[in-house]
């Protein structure tokens, strides 16, 4: 089990998983397959990334921390993993097909899978992400539901693959965690070409639900 200090200037709100084995168990139940490209974004310490790799993966290791990116480079030279010193919110996502599985940092996992999930034309197979299990929670509901957890349904099935228990993470969040699955659907429930579109009207029926509710 390694347990590391929290450096200075990173990601506000990374918890780091604690356990090799829960990487491992993460990988497996994402059903990574050999030769397949991962997506690991916040991959700090390379927890996560070392069990992409040793499942046969081709990783892309988003982190951006510079020492934390440096080590991975250093850790994992010579192997089948791309490090890219970058914020993800901010990162090109491929066209060609990928999958991720990566534990996110709390405090931006929204942002994250907004820049992810706002064009379906990417190449987004399947996501395993650890978020916050409140915010899994609320976005993986059919109903009571919210604006992104509506618009993402249109081209990804969601559910909760699993929960980890805050004692699982270093530092040791004040909160549980879960594993939000994201799998796009083989038929989309509107067509891509539409999604702004779309969007735009969730906008609109979410904020007059919301005027009729303060009436």
């Amino acid at each position: 089990m390694a347990v590391r200090r929290q450096p200075a200037g990173e990601a506000r709100g990374q918890h780091f998983l604690r356990s090799k084995r829960l990487a491992a168990d993460l990988v497996r139940e994402a059903g990574v397959g050999r030769g397949e490209c991962i997506v690991d974004i916040g991959a700090g310490t390379g927890v996560l990334t070392s069990s992409l790799l040793d499942a046969g993966a081709t990783v892309i290791a988003l982190e951006i921390d510079p020492a934390l990116a440096a080590e991975l480079r250093r850790r994992f030279a010579g192997r089948a993993v791309t490090v890219v010193e970058t914020d993800a919110c901010s990162w090109s996502w491929p066209r060609e097909d990928f999958s991720i599985v990566s534990n996110l940092p709390f405090a931006g996992s929204g942002a994250v899978l907004d820049s992810l999930l706002r064009n379906p034309f990417n190449g987004l197979q399947q996501a395993d992400v650890i978020v916050q299990w409140e915010f899994a929670q609320k976005h993986a509901a059919v109903w009571p539901t919210t604006l992104r957890g509506v618009y993402w349904r249109a081209w990804f099935e969601l559910e909760i693959a699993a929960r980890f228990t805050r004692g699982a993470f270093s530092p040791v969040p004040s909160v549980d965690a879960a594993v939000l699955r994201l799998a796009r659907r083989p038929v989309p429930l509107v067509p891509a070409d539409a999604h702004e579109r779309y969007r735009r009207f969730l906008a609109e029926a979410f904020n007059l639900e919301r005027r009729s509710e303060e009436r």
